[in-house]
C-alpha cells in the first residue's frame, strides 16, 4: 500500500512539475522576417494577370487594394474588348482594364490625403525645415504587371509660401515646383 502511494504521489508530481517549470534562456537565437513583395496572380484562361499591391501605410488604401483583391471578374468581360473597374473608397480610386481575354492590362489609383510613409515625412521635413504638409496625393498605375509610377504629390506651406513636391515612396525628392512658389 505504501509503494502505490508513492508511485501515485510521484505519478502526479512530476507531470505538474514539468509543466510549471519556466525557462527564462531560448537556445534557438532570434528570427529574422523578411518581406516579400505580394503578389496576386490569377488564370483568365489561358494568360495570367498579376497585381502588385503597394505596401502603403494607410489602411484604407490597403482595404481599397484587399478589395480588388479579392473581386471576381467571372464571365463578365465576355463580349467586350476591354472591361473597366472602378472600386471607390473613402480616401480614393483604383481603376482597373481588362482585356477581351479577361487579362489585367492596367491598375491606376489615386488617393488624397493618406498616412504618408516615414521616409517621406522624414526627407521632405529633412529638406524643408519649418515648412509643413497642408495636402498630399498619392498615384500609383501599373501597367501589364509593372509598376510605371509611384510617388506622392506634396503641398508644403511655410508662412505665405506654397511650395509643391513629388516624392517617391522612399523619401527622394523627384521634383520641386519652383513655379509653384508663390504669395497666398
Amino acid at each position: 500500500m505504501k509503494t502505490l502511494i508513492i508511485t501515485l504521489f510521484l505519478g502526479i508530481y512530476s507531470p505538474i512539475y514539468s509543466q510549471s517549470e519556466i525557462y527564462d534562456s531560448n537556445n534557438e537565437g532570434t528570427i529574422n522576417t523578411v518581406d516579400l513583395p505580394e503578389i496576386v496572380i490569377k488564370n483568365a484562361g489561358k494568360d495570367f494577370y498579376y497585381y502588385l499591391p503597394d505596401r502603403n501605410p494607410d489602411p484604407s488604401v490597403r482595404k481599397l487594394q484587399s478589395e480588388f483583391v479579392a473581386y471576381n471578374l467571372g464571365k463578365d468581360y465576355e463580349g467586350f474588348d476591354s472591361y473597366l473597374v472602378i472600386l471607390e473608397g473613402e480616401k480614393g480610386i483604383l481603376t482597373a482594364t481588362y482585356d477581351v481575354k479577361g487579362k489585367l492590362t492596367s491598375v491606376v489609383e489615386k488617393y488624397t490625403n493618406t498616412q504618408l510613409p516615414l521616409p517621406v515625412i522624414y526627407s521632405v521635413y529633412k529638406a524643408y525645415p519649418g515648412w509643413q504638409i497642408v495636402n498630399d496625393k498619392y498615384l500609383y498605375t501599373q501597367e501589364n504587371g509593372d509598376i510605371t509610377q509611384k510617388e506622392y504629390s506634396l503641398k508644403l506651406k511655410k508662412d505665405n509660401e506654397v511650395l509643391k513636391l513629388k516624392v517617391n515612396p522612399k523619401g527622394d525628392i523627384l521634383s520641386k515646383n519652383n513655379a509653384a512658389i508663390a504669395k497666398m
